[in-house]
């Protein structure tokens, strides 16, 4: 049991140290801020408030990108409507070009291996095609590129902190208990490796009938405003349940496309305030210090 503690002690240290790095590794060229949408499990919407909080961004007059990090299940190409592989560029077609549509800038690797064909790779293959996506895509000139993190706290987030400078992180729950307690981890995981915690997003926060109006929370409410206090991070808003945000991702259309004005939209576009907001004050810590 000793040894296991002392194995324990020497793999957190090693985490930290690795973090603490971060700072140091390669930097994208013209890139100002990079955000990564985190939860702690899957099924919380991470993937839909990415593309739409990549939208809301891009609604506020900010030039955007989008990378789709989930390399075990890259459902962006499918969010956003996009198909076929990225161009390559340069005279050595070292560079590929990423893909646009909805006025952002996108990449995944759907966009190479397909929506349908399974990725079957050990850490290491995961390191190496996000580093990938980080020297050889040509992003250009973005106030933001945001990335959409596979649920849990696997190699792609520890690579990702290893790799690229991240302005800080977005924690997206639902507000059950379960959901908040595997988001607690992740939590604990951005910490460890010395990212800063951005916000809190609680998905799925109500249903609100379309005919009569009538306000149900289907699972429960106030759990990531109250995880926010918990955790010392902010609380950047809640997202209702509705069929036109599922129907907008099947499609390729997302909400704050679809149907700006609508509700949930607007949800969308007051949490991508808030983070514009946080990350401001973050940036001025930082300069101070």
């Amino acid at each position: 049991m000793a040894d296991q503690c002392q194995t324990n002690e020497k793999t957190e240290r090693g985490v930290q140290e690795g973090g603490a790095q971060t700072k140091r590794v390669r930097k994208l060229p013209g890139v100002k801020h990079i955000i990564a949408v985190a939860s702690g499990k899957g099924g919380v919407g991470k993937s839909t408030v990415a593309v739409n909080l990549a939208i809301a961004l891009k609604q506020l007059g900010f030039k955007v990108g989008l990378l789709d990090a989930d390399i075990y299940g890259p459902s962006i190409p499918i969010m956003t409507n996009i198909v076929g592989a990225p161009l390559a560029k340069g005279s050595t077609e070292d560079f590929v070009a990423p893909v646009e549509n909805h006025g952002l800038k996108l990449m995944s690797l759907g966009l190479f291996a397909g929506t349908t064909q399974s990725i079957i790779w050990r850490g290491p293959m995961v390191h190496k095609i996000l580093e990938e996506f980080v020297t050889r895509v040509e992003w250009g000139i973005l106030d933001y590129l945001v990335v959409d993190l596979p649920p849990g706290t696997g190699d792609a987030p520890l690579s990702l902190s290893q790799l690229i400078p991240l302005t800080g992180a977005v924690v997206v729950t639902t507000p059950q208990v379960v959901s908040l307690a595997d988001v607690e981890r992740c939590v604990d995981m951005f910490r460890k490796v010395n990212i800063p915690l951005l916000g809190v997003i609680e998905n799925m926060s109500y249903y609100k009938c379309p005919s009569c109006s009538h306000r149900d929370e289907i699972f429960s409410h106030g759990g990531g405003a109250e995880a926010s206090r918990k955790w010392g991070i902010p609380y950047l808003g809640e997202i209702p349940l509705n069929v036109a945000v599922r129907r907008g991702g099947d499609e390729g259309i997302p909400i704050t496309v679809s149907a700006r004005e609508s509700e949930e939209a607007q949800a969308f576009l007051r949490v991508a305030e808030g983070l514009t907001h946080t990350i401001g004050k973050t940036v001025t810590l930082n300069i101070i210090q």
